[in-house]
C-alpha cells in the first residue's frame, strides 16, 4: 500500500535546522544536499512501508501510535504515525538527541 506523507511544521523545522548547522557551522553546501537526498529517500521509503516497521517501544510513544524510521545514510531519523493511508511525519532527530523525553 503507497501511503500519503505529510510533513509537520515541526518536522520541517527540524530538518532546517540540521541543515543550516551543515551550512553555517560546518560549511558545507554537499554535506547539506547529501541529508535533504537521505531526507527525500526515507520519504520514498515511508509511503511504501510506513505500517512494517514497528511501534516505539516506549510505552507512551507506542500508546500514541509513533513509529521510527532510520535515514539509509545519516545518523539521523523520523518519528512518525499513521492515520488511515496518511504518514504524519512528526518529528526529526539526531541519533543522539533525548528524543524520548522531548515527545513525552
Amino acid at each position: 500500500m503507497d501511503y500519503k506523507v505529510a510533513v509537520t511544521a515541526d518536522a520541517e523545522a527540524d530538518l532546517d535546522q540540521y541543515i543550516q548547522y551543515l551550512l553555517t557551522e560546518k560549511k558545507s553546501e554537499q554535506a547539506a544536499v547529501n541529508l535533504l537526498d537521505d531526507f527525500e529517500a526515507t520519504i520514498q521509503r515511508l509511503r511504501a512501508a510506513a505500517s512494517s516497521l514497528k511501534l516505539c517501544e516506549n510505552p507512551r510513544l507506542k500508546e500514541l501510535g509513533y513509529r521510527r524510521i532510520n535515514f539509509l545514510s545519516h545518523r539521523y531519523f523520523i518519528l512518525y504515525r499513521i492515520v488511515d493511508d496518511i504518514v504524519f511525519v512528526d518529528n526529526i532527530f539526531h541519533e543522539l538527541q533525548d528524543y524520548e523525553n522531548k515527545m513525552i
